[in-house]
């Protein structure tokens, strides 16, 4: 394996292989590793090459072609994996650009910290695409969803910005999120049901 493609793919399971479309539609060079064999031979029946490797290696990233990449793309999917592979490439290819699959909010701040310029975790563009459907399906027109996941969007760099000062509280911003409890409460469901607890709490102590 000598590869020397622009971009390197790391990981090339369900979010690496639909991450590689808009690539390969551009025509882009993509030099593609991943380290489960199960996972290459599927990709060579569907018409990929797929390299065998371990990203976490420094060895297999100078024979991925990693000091000769302009984007390294990790999308592995075990949240140390990744991260150490960041700080491989942050440490021994500075000058490549790095993006990676983050799996959770704390990851990707986990991964800015280890020097990725960019990062996304995996299931929020779906989640939120997902979400904006509904409220369609609820009587919203397409521009009300756009411009209302828009917000969400807006809201949730908000939070990320404030949770990477300090020591990255994850409460940080926690004000910007949108919660059920006060429509709830103008509908008296918290109201009742905090009755209903108090109701609960005076009956246990009661004697049997």
């Amino acid at each position: 394996m000598d590869l020397t493609a622009k971009v390197l793919l790391i990981g090339f399971g369900r979010f690496g292989q639909i991450a590689s479309q808009p690539l390969l539609a551009m025509h882009h060079s993509v030099s593609i590793i991943d380290n489960d064999t199960d996972m290459i031979r599927a990709a060579a029946r569907i018409g990929f090459k797929v390299y065998y490797g371990d990203g976490t290696r420094l060895d297999i990233l100078h024979a991925a072609g990693a000091d000769k990449a302009s984007i390294i793309l990790i999308c592995t999917d075990k949240k140390d994996q990744t991260t150490r592979i960041a700080e491989l490439v942050r440490d021994e290819f500075p000058l490549a650009r790095v993006m990676a699959r983050a799996f959770d909010r704390g990851h990707a701040i986990e991964l800015i910290k280890a020097g990725v310029d960019y990062q996304m975790r995996e299931v929020f563009e779906s989640a939120l695409s997902f979400g904006g459907q509904v409220i369609q399906i609820l009587g919203a027109s397409a521009e009300e969803a756009e411009e209302v996941v828009e917000g969400v969007r807006d809201r949730d760099r908000q939070r990320f910005d404030l949770q990477m000062v300090g020591d990255g509280q994850m409460i940080a911003g926690s004000h910007l999120l949108i919660s059920n409890a006060e429509e709830q409460a103008r509908e008296g469901g918290v109201i009742v049901a905090e009755e209903a607890a108090e109701d609960a709490v005076t009956k246990s102590r009661q004697p049997a």
